[in-house]
């Protein structure tokens, strides 16, 4: 029994958005982690905007703006407002990118959600080994300027343990994404800025930073047992609009992470064993 429970805790770990503690890549790994080189960073670009890009993706791999340029970006990796203050190691554009399956499956997921006058929007999608490697560092630092938002109840030091962030992540699989659902039509908020007041993930939607996503009952990368898909303390309007979102993910094939509402991956992704490691670019 203790060893069963062990093997589910490890395999929920591996499926969480965030970082490994230290695990090795295993081969098909170590092989994708060269797959491209890194490339200076480009001019920045407003969340929501997808970015030119010459550099080359893996075969198998798209930006999913050429799939369906409807389907919205906030790419939070890119730019300074996630849970480390800055933007994270590998990500030189605010891009989507996927692999080809996961993204035309997400197609089919907007094209219902369009006929029901949302539009998906989309936080992060295919995480480079590098960033994992950045988050990890990170846990060991004394850093902590975005807790009063992304972590407010939770100790920086427990992150790990409690499955908050972990790895190796799906995300660098390529058919992993964490997103919501914005109600058309969508109103454009003030983008955030360094330094910026900082608000609990938790707290009520009018009070946290403006999203104009529908309301999930706490913010995206909110390390807090609320963020569980099936929480308690949620407002039966707030488990009516995550249960959208599950429904129309998991009708489109894709299946939730139970800790963190958000997070989906392709039941049937193409690239199970591999975790990449070119840039967002």
């Amino acid at each position: 029994m203790r060893l069963l429970i062990a093997l589910t805790a490890a395999l929920l770990l591996a499926a969480c958005g965030g970082p490994a503690r230290s695990a090795a890549p295993s081969p098909a790994s170590a092989t994708a982690r060269a797959a491209a080189p890194s490339s200076p960073s480009p001019a920045a670009s407003p969340a929501g905007s997808p970015t030119a890009s010459s550099a080359p993706l893996p075969p198998g791999f798209v930006s999913v703006t050429d799939v369906d340029d409807s389907i919205l970006l906030d790419i939070r990796y890119a730019t300074p407002h996630n849970f480390v203050g800055r933007p994270v190691t590998g990500y030189l554009a605010p891009r989507c990118l996927l692999a080809r399956q996961a993204a035309e499956a997400l197609h089919r997921v907007q094209q219902s959600a369009l006929a029901r006058g949302y539009s998906l929007k989309v936080y992060d999608c295919y995480r480079p080994q590098r960033a994992v490697d950045d988050f990890v560092r990170w846990s060991g630092d004394a850093d902590q300027r975005m807790k009063a938002e992304f972590y407010p109840r939770v100790d920086k030091s427990a992150l790990f343990d409690d499955g908050y962030i972990g790895g190796p992540t799906a995300h660098s699989r390529g058919s992993t994404l964490d997103l919501t659902l914005v109600a058309l039509p969508g109103r454009a908020g003030p983008a955030y800025r360094a330094g910026d007041p900082l608000v609990s993930c938790t707290a009520p939607a009018a009070q946290r930073f403006p999203d104009d996503s529908i309301d999930m009952g706490t913010g995206f990368d909110c390390f807090d047992p609320l963020a569980h898909t099936a929480a308690q303390g949620v407002s039966a309007a707030q488990r009516a609009d995550r249960d959208l979102l599950t429904g129309l993910m998991s009708s489109g094939g894709f299946a939730n992470y139970p800790a963190e509402w958000w997070h989906y991956t392709l039941a049937d992704e193409p690239f199970p064993d591999t975790y990449y490691d070119f840039p967002v670019a």
